[in-house]
């Protein structure tokens, strides 16, 4: 039997500030736009986000950023 890694679960302030502090409408209308990942549900008035998930999409950022800068 193997251990898995246990989830982290963020929620919004936590998603926001590794974001560098962008704004709850950037946020929705990324993740609707599908360049940023969707919450899970935690309860009916509950959401937060993957860790990993959102480590992800930074690490894309941050290829992206290196990829134009090596141009």
């Amino acid at each position: 039997m193997s251990a898995t890694a246990p989830v982290r679960l963020l929620r919004l302030p936590e998603v926001r500030k590794r974001l560098g502090g962008f704004s709850k409408v950037w946020i929705w209308r990324a993740r609707r736009a599908g360049r940023f990942p969707s919450p899970v549900r935690l309860g009916p008035h509950s959401i937060a986000w993957i860790e990993s998930e959102i480590d992800q999409f930074l690490d894309e950022r941050r290829r992206e950023r290196d990829e134009l800068a090596a141009r």
